[in-house]
């Protein structure tokens, strides 16, 4: 199969259709045509095998995972999913591989209603990189300056899953457990809160989606925004099963260090705090306040009793010092 045939088969027709795509996979470049009114926000994301997902990771799941990770970064910045881009850099063609991860990816795709507009594939170290762009009303993306003290500090869903799945994906856990197919199903398919992003808008004063920890991504909102906060670990979004497992300190440390959950960190004047409920209840998704902003630059991690805690790691770095 050569190239050209591997792009028809596999993601020629990939996704929703959309009448703002003129031209899209099968000419050297895209022609879309942008809403009026509409700023575009990009991003793009790049999975490595073996750094971003097991190696043995099915291949649905990697095709979902690396399109959620990009809705989560529109997610942030309240904007509305239309079209992705794929780069595909493989080994060897596997027609199995190849099909699965298509479904997972088509799938998200269609549920987000964006269209596939072109990309690449090449041979090499399998690595998939995915540009996403969406639309946001002019002037009101959400970014990560902004916060002001005084401010709530707020999450969404639960945290500390995917880090804690991780480790029982390795270790072959009993993958029929109810508790280890949802840790496991956190890691490999994390869930992109992009209808939430664009409920925060004009409501948060600022967001950002948490892929590194929260200790880490928490203090790259504040030292954008100039300030920074205390966080009562105490009050972190824990799930049943990842406190089944992993015991309530271990997750502490998974949820402030762990990485992937793709929630959203964002904050929101405590005047505005009485709306997270009925937030929460129309999006059918938890929010839980979880600090407040200070003056003071840097994060600082207390227990309920205002007792410090320790902050032992800052999270997942691709390039540490």
């Amino acid at each position: 199969m050569t190239e050209f045939e591997l792009i028809r088969t596999y993601f020629g027709d990939l996704g929703s259709r959309r009448d703002d795509v003129v031209f899209g996979v099968g000419d050297d470049g895209a022609v879309v045509q942008p809403a009026q009114g509409q700023a575009l926000v990009m991003a793009t994301d790049a999975l490595v095998a073996g750094v971003h997902f097991p190696e043995n990771a099915p291949a649905e799941t990697v095709g979902d995972k690396a399109l959620a990770v990009n809705l989560s970064d529109l997610a942030a910045m309240g904007a509305e999913p239309a079209w992705l881009q794929l780069a595909l850099v493989m080994p060897a063609v596997d027609h199995a591989w190849l099909q699965g991860f298509a479904q997972g990816l088509g799938g998200l795709a269609r549920y987000h209603q964006m269209r596939l507009v072109g990309g690449d594939t090449a041979r090499g170290p399998l690595t998939i990189t995915v540009q996403v762009v969406g639309f946001v009303p002019q002037g009101a993306a959400l970014r990560r300056r902004g916060a002001r003290p005084g401010d709530a500090v707020v999450v969404s869903g639960t945290l500390g899953d995917a880090a804690l799945g991780l480790k029982l994906w390795r270790g072959r856990a009993d993958r029929e457990d109810d508790d280890v197919a949802y840790l496991v199903n956190r890691l490999h398919r994390p869930t992109p809160r992009v209808s939430l992003g664009r409920a925060l808008r004009g409501l948060a004063t600022a967001a950002i989606d948490i892929s590194d920890g929260m200790a880490a991504d928490l203090a790259h909102l504040l030292e954008a925004s100039g300030v920074g906060a205390t966080l009562d670990v105490d009050r972190l979004p824990l799930s049943e099963p990842g406190v089944r497992f992993g015991g309530r300190q271990r997750q502490w440390h998974n949820a402030l260090n762990g990485g992937d959950d793709y929630e959203l960190c964002f904050t929101l004047p405590r005047s505005r705090l009485h709306e997270l409920d009925a937030l929460a209840s129309r999006l059918g998704v938890a929010l839980t306040r979880v600090g407040t902003v200070q003056q003071e630059p840097g994060l600082r991690l207390v227990r309920s009793d205002n007792a410090p805690v320790p902050l032992e790691s800052t999270g997942y770095r691709h390039f540490p010092e």
